[in-house]
C-alpha cells in the first residue's frame, strides 16, 4: 500500500554532527542532544536544524471486543469518555502538549458509540474491532479503510504545515491486540510479552494472557501479509495508527512515537512503508515489556523512561522538550571561533 521510504538525509546529518563538535562545549558533552540534533537535521535536509513552529499531536480513539473478557481495570465505556474528556481539553494529554508546545486533534476510528462529532468522526470505520481472541478485528475492507485513514490524517496534518508529528492512543484493553501484534512480529511466548496494562491484577493478567494466546493462534498463517495481520488481531486504531506513520515518513515529516499501542502499529508501519522507521524516534519507554521487544525490532532508543504507562501521546509529549532542547543547542549555541573561546584542552 505504501512504496519503500527513501532515508533521511545523511549529508544533513553529518553537517550537524560536524558542527556539534564546534560548539562551546567538549566534544560530545550533550550525549544524546547531539545524536537528535543529527537526526532532526536529516529529517529536515538542513544544518543547522530549525526549531519545530507546529509539532502535532493525533490521538486515534478504538475500542477493542476483547475488552468485555476482563483483560482491562477499566470498563470499555471510558474509551467514549476519554474521548470527549480529550476534545475538551482535560486529559493528561492535554496538560503535557501544553508545556510541549504542541496541538491536539483527537479522531474516532473504532469507539462503541456514536461519533462526538462529525470531525472528530469523520474517519470512524466502524463500532468496536471484533475479539480477536475468538474472531477477526476487522473485515480485510476495514483494515485497508483504517489504514487509509491513518494516511490521510497525516496528509491533512502535513499539508496544513505540521513539521513534527505525535501518534498517541485511546481505547480500552487496546494494549492486548497491541501484545499479540509485538508478540507476533518478534516472536516470543505471550507470557514474555503481556504487562498489567491500566493495572490490572494477576487473574486479569491470566485472562489477557489467555486471549493474547488465542489471538497469536489464530494469526499464525497471516503474519506474512501485514493487512491482514491487522484484520485478524489488531482493530481500526491500530491499522489507522500504522498508516499514519508510514505516510508520515513517506512525507518526510518526523514522528516521535508514544508507547505499547503506537509501537505495536509501528512494527506493522514498517512493514508496509519498509524505511519508515528511520524517521521516527520513541518518545519513551512504556512499562508494558512488550514495548521494550518492539522498540528493539524497530532499533529505537526511547528518549525518555519514566515509568509511564498511560498512552495517549503522552510520553512523546512528554520527550518532545527534549528533543526541542537538541534543536536548540545545535542552532542556537555559539562556536568557538563565534565566541573567541579556545577549542582544544590543555596539554596533560
Amino acid at each position: 500500500m505504501f512504496a519503500p521510504v527513501p532515508p533521511p538525509d545523511t549529508a544533513a546529518a553529518a553537517a550537524a554532527r560536524a558542527r556539534q563538535d564546534t560548539l562551546t562545549k567538549p566534544r560530545g558533552s550533550l550525549g544524546r542532544l547531539e545524536d537528535l540534533s543529527a537526526w532532526v537535521s536529516s529529517c529536515q535536509g538542513q544544518c543547522p536544524p530549525k526549531q519545530f513552529e507546529r509539532a502535532r499531536i493525533v490521538v486515534f480513539a478504538g475500542d477493542h471486543g476483547v475488552a468485555r473478557s476482563g483483560v482491562s481495570a477499566y470498563p470499555p465505556e471510558v474509551t467514549a469518555q476519554m474521548v470527549a474528556n480529550i476534545a475538551a481539553g482535560g486529559a493528561a494529554i492535554n496538560a503535557l502538549a501544553d508545556i510541549a508546545g504542541a496541538s491536539v486533534r483527537i479522531v474516532d476510528l473504532a469507539v462503541d458509540a456514536d461519533p462526538l462529532s462529525a470531525q472528530i468522526g469523520a474517519h470512524k470505520v466502524r463500532r468496536s474491532s471484533g475479539d480477536i481472541a475468538v474472531e477477526d478485528a476487522l473485515t480485510e475492507q476495514e483494515a485497508r479503510d483504517a489504514i487509509d485513514a491513518g494516511r490521510q490524517i497525516a496528509d491533512q496534518e502535513v499539508d496544513s504545515g505540521a513539521d513534527l508529528l505525535i501518534a498517541g492512543d485511546m481505547g480500552i484493553g487496546n494494549t492486548t491486540p497491541a501484545t499479540v501484534l509485538v508478540a507476533a512480529l518478534t516472536g516470543v511466548e505471550p507470557v514474555a510479552a503481556v504487562g498489567y496494562g491500566t493495572g490490572i491484577g494477576d487473574a486479569g493478567w491470566a485472562r489477557k494472557t489467555a486471549a493474547v494466546r488465542d489471538a497469536l493462534y489464530r494469526a499464525e498463517h497471516v503474519l506474512a501479509n501485514p493487512v491482514a495481520t491487522l484484520q485478524c488481531c489488531g482493530g481500526a486504531d491500530l491499522a489507522g495508527i500504522a498508516g499514519f506513520c508510514a505516510q508520515a515518513a513517506r512525507r518526510r515529516t518526523p514522528v516521535l512515537l508514544d508507547g505499547m499501542a503506537v509501537t505495536a502499529a509501528a512494527l506493522i508501519a514498517e512493514q508496509l512503508a519498509p524505511g519508515a522507521r528511520l524517521w521516527w524516534q520513541a518518545g519513551h519507554l512504556s512499562t508494558e515489556p512488550a514495548h521494550a521487544l518492539a522498540l528493539a525490532q524497530l532499533g529505537l532508543e526511547p528518549i525518555v523512561d519514566l515509568r509511564m504507562r498511560l498512552g495517549e501521546g503522552s510520553g512523546a509529549a512528554v520527550a518532545l522538550p527534549v528533543l526541542r532542547a537538541a534543536v536548540a543547542t545545535c542552532a542556537s549555541m555559539a562556536t568557538f571561533a563565534e565566541a573567541n573561546v579556545v577549542d582544544r584542552p590543555a596539554p596533560s
